[in-house]
């Protein structure tokens, strides 16, 4: 073993050579309970609720109206294909 400085070799101190390094299992929430994994969920999801771009309230109103127009549009083309399929199978059915 060296004694330079920051060496890798050396052991944490505290430790010896003998003992082996318990491995830690599950990561941060490794001893943590319940109500501590769910704080650092909420913690967590706000942290991610900060990262979003909010629309603007201009977008916000552009975007509505673009999804209620194809809302309306979607359901005028499928009312039409009803309307035509209905009309075939009378034809055929009587």
């Amino acid at each position: 073993m060296t004694d330079a400085l920051g060496s890798i070799d050396t052991p944490e101190s505290g430790r010896s050579d003998e003992e082996p390094k318990k491995a830690r299992r599950g990561g941060k929430r490794g001893k943590k309970g319940p109500l501590a994994r769910l704080a650092l969920f909420y913690r967590q999801i706000i942290a991610e609720l900060r990262k979003v771009v909010w629309p603007t309230r201009s977008q916000l109103s552009t975007y509505t109206t673009v999804v209620i127009a194809f809302v309306v549009i979607m359901i005028g083309l499928v009312t039409v294909i009803d309307w035509g399929f209905s009309e075939a199978v009378k034809y055929v059915f009587g």
